[in-house]
């Protein structure tokens, strides 16, 4: 008798090969639309499309993953931790620099209120696909960790103009969506509801910070690398955390 594939991978599957799809798409369309990438790039909409095509196959699936649970849990600190990622790279700019290139707000093709809304939107489209559906989707197979590992690897490769750059450009921006993935998987284990409020406001505030401190756009190495370590550095408590019952409950049983 044939194997029963397992029910995670055909979803899976589906939202992967559309949503990358749907991203090429939309980022040929986006020079004709006029609109500036720095105030909403349209491939962030490339996962909600995901979403929604694996909705149409399987859509008891698709509300049971986006509804998530009623626990409430850490959403201060998840929103705190883009701020301490920007804060750590911005000390390593000065360490080795002595001086942090800020943009001004008022130099964006947009008023920042509304450059920020539009990040939001932008992040939202990109979250209920990353970490609404794929994020918990591939839980029930791999686990926290390894679901969330999975799901920064699979995030970072969707960024794939980052691979014309350097190496050490694009295995900084790697580390960093990985890290990021990891806090936010390890988070939505004691997060339920308003799972998308919580990733698209982390989104906007990591996007907002790199827009403003950070140089990575130019494609220069340096800040990406500390992006990456400094993500990798903010994640680290939560997976010494979510490690830490693990141990005790072996523990209780020697």
């Amino acid at each position: 008798m044939q194997e029963e594939r397992p029910s995670w991978l055909g979803p899976a599957g589906l939202f992967l090969t559309v949503s990358f799809v749907a991203s090429g798409l939309l980022l040929v369309v986006q020079p004709f639309t006029g609109l500036p990438g720095e105030v909403l790039e349209l491939v962030q909409f490339g996962p909600a499309v995901g979403v929604a095509a694996v909705a149409l196959v399987r859509p008891s699936l698709v509300r049971g993953l986006l509804a998530g649970g009623g626990a409430r849990g850490p959403r201060a600190a998840v929103l705190l931790s883009p701020l301490a990622i920007a804060a750590l790279a911005v000390a390593g700019t000065l360490l080795l620099h002595g001086s942090v290139p800020m943009r001004s707000p008022g130099s964006l093709a947009a008023p920042f209120g509304v450059v920020a809304v539009a990040q939001f939107v932008g992040a939202c489209g990109e979250e209920i696909g990353w970490r609404c559906l794929l994020q918990p989707l591939l839980r029930t197979r791999f686990g926290a960790l390894g679901s969330s590992v999975a799901v920064g690897l699979l995030w970072g490769a969707w960024h794939v103009q980052v691979f014309a750059q350097a190496p050490a450009y694009a295995a900084g921006f790697l580390a960093a969506t990985v890290a990021m993935s990891v806090l936010l998987g390890l988070a939505w284990e004691r997060i339920g509801a308003h799972r998308l409020l919580v990733a698209g406001g982390f989104h906007t505030l990591m996007n907002l910070g790199m827009l403003l401190f950070l140089d990575e756009e130019s494609g220069a190495v340096e800040p990406m690398v500390l992006f990456g370590v400094a993500s990798a550095l903010v994640a680290l408590p939560w997976v010494l955390a979510a490690r830490r019952p693990a141990r005790t409950d072996r523990l209780a049983t020697t």
